[in-house]
């Protein structure tokens, strides 16, 4: 038997065993809530008028519903952002700084508890929205990922209702893509969007054990990028995917709100042994769900963005390849030499003389590479910029 397998067996006996002893000390389910996205159903044809092939028949609204059921103590604090870090300055009183030392105290004991959670297997969950509801079950990982048809929901953020047996229901925010051919943002995170200034192996541990926003800085003019293009592209989808945990999530909504990147769902994925492997494939986990966000949204035609260091360019030019009337543009942040040794990338060509670089400059799309967020949008062609009805400039 392989040692992956071994390891699997261990973990997942250790989480069985553990439930009945949290039990005992008070403990309870409690459901983490992720947000999801969704179609009116009136998708139409894709953005070249062509249509995917994959994509799902226009009239029949979808929404994505993702959760995952966890043992929490009664006292323990909700998983939403803490929207306060190290202050911008000193304390004017007694009162704030006591506020701030509890800020503190309460991030720093959601970060040691997210890192060793314990799931709750198979537990029976009703998903409602729109008025429909899905009855399913919790995977051996205590994941639900579910799909509710026919919503009936319009355009913009809603919200479903998650209630796992034994757990207090919780609400989780859903995005309605508009109907309609239209512009979306698919964006890397780590290097991407911020920089951690740690070797990216340690990314996962880091972001839930250090809470402070010192440790995690944004690219200059990565939200401003984001931000420019929506405000160009009414109804423009903003979408985050990343190989790290799903455990991160409430660090990474701090992160966004605070440094004023636009809202949309984060997709991560679980770390941990699995069937074929020590650790699930970061580059199968991206791959798979780039091919789902073009079958879920076949009218979103995509502006991807990732960096050089490690492997969004060589993902990036499969999509390319398999699906150039879906991308309208690739933008690759180009790491410096010390920000490649962090992020593992020594084993990986830097963009420029590698074969994902020679595979996207062949691509019947436009590709640019630059530093930051300024650099990109200079390089970006300006209609996704300045959107459909201001090309003139």
């Amino acid at each position: 038997m392989p040692l992956s397998d071994i390891a699997r067996a261990i973990e997942d006996r250790f989480h069985r065993e553990s439930i009945p002893v949290f039990k005992r000390k008070g403990w309870r389910p409690r459901v983490i809530p992720y947000d999801g996205y969704g179609t009116t159903g009136a998708a139409g044809p894709s953005p070249t008028g062509t249509g995917d092939p994959g994509a799902r028949p226009a009239g029949g609204s979808m929404v994505r519903v993702m959760a995952r059921m966890v043992m929490r103590p009664p006292d323990a604090p909700d998983e939403g952002p803490l929207l306060r870090s190290l202050p911008e300055s000193m304390p004017a009183s007694a009162a704030q700084a006591r506020d701030i030392a509890v800020t503190s105290l309460l991030e720093a004991q959601r970060g040691w508890r997210l890192f060793i959670e314990v799931p709750v297997s198979y537990l029976p969950v009703t998903v409602s929205v729109g008025g429909q509801s899905v009855r399913t079950r919790a995977d051996h990982n205590g994941y639900i990922d579910v799909v509710v048809r026919d919503h009936g929901l319009e355009p913009g953020w809603h919200e479903a209702e998650v209630d796992a047996a034994g757990a207090a229901p919780v609400s989780t925010r859903v995005l309605i893509v508009p109907p309609g051919p239209r512009l979306g943002i698919i964006s890397d995170i780590d290097d991407t969007a911020m920089v951690t200034h740690v070797p990216r192996v340690l990314v996962a541990a880091w972001n839930q054990l250090v809470k402070h926003s010192v440790a995690r800085e944004p690219v200059p003019g990565m939200a401003e990028l984001y931000t420019r293009v929506q405000a160009a592209n009414p109804g423009c989808p903003m979408m985050y995917l990343s190989t790290g945990a799903w455990n991160v999530v409430p660090t990474l909504r701090t992160f966004f709100h605070r440094h004023g990147f636009p809202d949309g769902p984060t997709l991560m994925t679980d770390w941990g042994p699995t069937n074929t492997g020590w650790f699930r494939s970061g580059i199968e986990h991206k791959r798979t769900e780039l091919r789902r966000l073009m079958i879920d949204l076949p009218q979103i035609s995509w502006l991807l963005v990732g960096d050089d260091g490690q492997h969004d360019p060589y993902i990036y030019g499969e999509a390319v390849r398999q699906h150039s009337d879906r991308i309208a543009a690739v933008a690759i942040r180009r790491l410096t030499p010390a920000q490649q040794v962090l992020a593992g990338g020594l084993a990986v060509h830097p963009m420029g003389i590698g074969p994902e670089a020679r595979t996207l400059a062949e691509a019947d799309v436009p590709v640019v590479v630059g530093s930051d967020g300024y650099e990109l949008a200079r390089l970006l062609p300006r209609r996704l910029l300045t959107g459909p009805g201001d090309q003139a400039s």
